[in-house]
């Protein structure tokens, strides 16, 4: 009896976690398109050389794959969580996808440069969450005190919203900060979209 069997690959839901020195070797060689998906303000802040930046939040699979050109795509962010969404989104069937192992913070750790745009918000958006997060508990402090206990609940509403971007990893301030017009940040030859 003839029977032929065909050995599948295994496949797997998640992108393949990539070290820093392979996809510095493959952005050198030209084989690989490196895409940051964290906000234009993020990376204007902070990027890896030879990064594009395409945030999740305005993601367009077709339009990075026109741009890839069959070089291997890798996505990268901070820390790894919203490259995987972005490398699952990107996926095709059982294509093999990637992103950078520990994202950008990675990249640092591992000796590898990084640069910032001049047209960088000169306050990063977490520190300004920060002064506005402590300005609103303050005012609802003094303002409970001195006016009316009514006014703690601005302090109780901030310090859940806090907890809530620290657990979660999404901070609601932060994104509203970002669309300011002081934190806009002008689309350079490394922006898509």
């Amino acid at each position: 009896m003839n029977t032929q069997s065909t050995i599948m690959q295994p496949t797997t839901d998640k992108p393949i976690d990539t070290a820093p020195q392979q996809v510095e070797a493959w952005l050198k060689d030209g084989k690989a398109l490196l895409v940051d998906v964290r906000e234009d303000f993020e990376h204007a802040s902070e990027s890896i050389p030879g990064a594009i930046s395409m945030p999740l939040s305005r993601f367009d699979a077709n339009a990075l794959r026109t741009q890839a050109n069959g070089r291997t795509v890798v996505f990268h962010c901070q820390t790894g969580r919203r490259s995987a969404d972005a490398a699952n989104r990107f996926r095709q069937s059982d294509e093999p996808v990637h992103h950078l192992a520990g994202g950008i913070e990675a990249w640092k750790a591992s000796a590898r440069p990084t640069e910032r745009s001049a047209s960088a918000p000169k306050i990063s958006v977490m520190r300004q969450v920060q002064i506005t997060a402590g300005s609103l508990i303050l005012l609802g402090v003094v303002l409970g005190a001195l006016v009316n206990q009514w006014f703690f609940a601005i302090s109780a509403f901030v310090g859940a919203g806090l907890l809530f971007a620290g657990l979660s990893g999404w901070c609601g301030m932060a994104m509203l900060l970002a669309k300011m017009p002081w934190n806009r940040v002008p689309c350079t030859g490394s922006c898509t979209n």
